[in-house]
């Protein structure tokens, strides 16, 4: 069985999820106003910061293998 296709689906289902992750963070800190202590603000940032390395190390990877 070729697993290729399902690895690349997968890889691009958790690209999508980050993605859809990062956008509901930045909605609860719009609806709140920004506002925020600082642990919660760098919490936040470091988070979106980690999840966008992910999403371009999982595309860099798929484009690699092709």
């Amino acid at each position: 069985m070729e697993t290729k296709p399902l690895i690349t689906l997968l890889r691009y289902a958790a690209v999508c999820g980050n993605i859809v992750f990062v956008l509901w963070i930045l909605f609860n800190a719009m609806d709140e106003g920004f506002r925020g202590t600082l642990p919660e603000k760098l919490s936040a940032i470091g988070l979106i910061g980690l999840l966008a390395v992910n999403s371009l190390l999982l595309l860099k990877k798929s484009t690699q293998n092709n």
